[in-house]
């Protein structure tokens, strides 16, 4: 892996735009697009290059075989093309124009004014995008959260602390709804009633894992759900690198908490380099599989960070003074001792990112048990400690 370069190519300043009535598309312009992109040989490249030169997939449809040859085009190809798809091809594109319509989901072509600019300046952008909840012009300003599926119990909890922060200070927080990290990311964005946006590596229609149902209806309530696999569309492990592609060009940087060597979201830091964005990792235990990967990021010129702030810092000197603007200060949020108790505060002190039980806090306290519960239990109420299986405790 080559070292990351930490550039800005892509224009902050122009981002996610709102989806106003006349943005949408109408049926039969979907349809032309599913059309063109149902053509044996027609794949992604091939339809980024068609309708960037004729700027309309209906244009390219009834272009002349002559002409698909000089845009680049084999001659068996301009000779499908003219053909247009088999009639099994056309009854799935009316079965997924009538599945688009029923769960009333948002698609927005390359084209459209309002497709995500950000996005669409990487080198292979989604011909279609499919959208449920909403994009909002607030998610010009976002950040991509991602980790192992695996994750440690402390990973979790930093995971939602960086991305609660983040979401305070008005940033939109992008991630995959995967188990582990992605999960926490989504629900620390949550927490703070901040944006976020989940990409997901099948059809729209489809949630996997099938157990954040919930969480996606509390992500569509406050910010979207995206895909660009055609609806129907199962979880299959070839979509997922190309989802990664996508986390990445939405947002104006990657963060890394947790993964190993080798895991998909050293793909997702490894698409952000590519595409001029920032590439964050955090620092773990070297002995521990879900730091190899961070640590392998760090070696190789990821940013390393600690809290939300030492990203904010990074990007509000790459950003128009528009967004700068918007972006509100963050500071480290910490639990001054005048609002905690004597006793509350010393157990406090001792706990960390890494779980413990309740008798090494009775030991490092020398409190009575009866009392470090009594503070436990009143930290956790006040959303400070959380409770693990066990009788182990850790800061929230």
């Amino acid at each position: 892996m080559q070292p990351f370069v930490k550039s800005m190519r892509a224009d902050p300043s122009r981002g996610l735009v709102g989806s106003p009535p006349d943005h949408r598309m109408t049926r039969t312009a979907l349809e032309s697009w599913l059309r063109l992109r149902a053509i044996d040989g027609v794949g992604d490249v091939m339809v980024l290059r068609l309708v960037r030169i004729w700027r309309s997939p209906e244009i390219v449809l009834n272009a002349s075989r002559d002409e698909l040859v000089q845009a680049g085009c084999s001659p068996q190809l301009a000779d499908a093309i003219r053909r247009g798809p088999d009639s099994s091809a056309l009854r799935n594109i009316e079965s997924q124009l009538n599945a688009i319509e029923r769960s009333r989901v948002e698609v927005r072509n390359l084209l459209a004014p309002n497709y995500p600019m950000r996005l669409k300046m990487v080198a292979d952008p989604p011909s279609l995008l499919y959208i449920t909840g909403t994009l909002t012009e607030e998610d010009e300003l976002a950040m991509a959260i991602v980790g192992a599926r695996r994750a440690t119990a402390s990973g979790r909890v930093l995971t939602e602390e960086l991305s609660r922060d983040l979401a305070e200070a008005g940033i939109t927080v992008v991630s995959g709804l995967a188990r582990g990290i992605d999960a926490a990311a989504h629900r620390g964005a949550l927490a703070a009633q901040g944006r976020t946006i989940a990409v997901l590596g099948c059809g729209i229609d489809q949630t996997y894992p099938p157990e954040h149902e919930r969480l996606r209806k509390q992500i569509e309530e406050r910010g979207a759900i995206v895909s660009e696999t055609p609806m129907g569309e199962p979880p299959r492990s070839h979509h997922f690198p190309r989802r990664n592609r996508i986390i990445s060009g939405l947002s104006l940087g990657v963060i890394v908490t947790e993964a190993a060597i080798n895991s998909g979201s050293l793909i997702t830091a490894r698409f952000a380099a590519e595409q001029g964005r920032e590439v964050f990792a955090v620092p773990g235990f070297v002995k521990e599989d879900t730091s190899r990967g961070t640590n392998a990021l760090l070696k190789e010129g990821a940013a390393l960070i600690e809290r939300a702030q030492d990203v904010i810092d990074t990007i509000i000197p790459q950003l128009e003074q528009s967004l700068r603007l918007r972006l509100q200060a963050s500071r480290e949020k910490k639990v001054s001792r005048d609002q905690l108790g004597g006793e509350e505060q010393r157990v406090y002190d001792v706990l960390s990112y890494h779980p413990i039980t309740v008798d090494d806090v009775c030991v490092t306290t020398k409190l009575p048990a009866s009392n470090v519960m009594a503070s436990l239990l009143s930290l956790e109420l006040r959303q400070r400690v959380k409770q693990l299986p066990g009788q182990r405790y850790l800061r929230a």
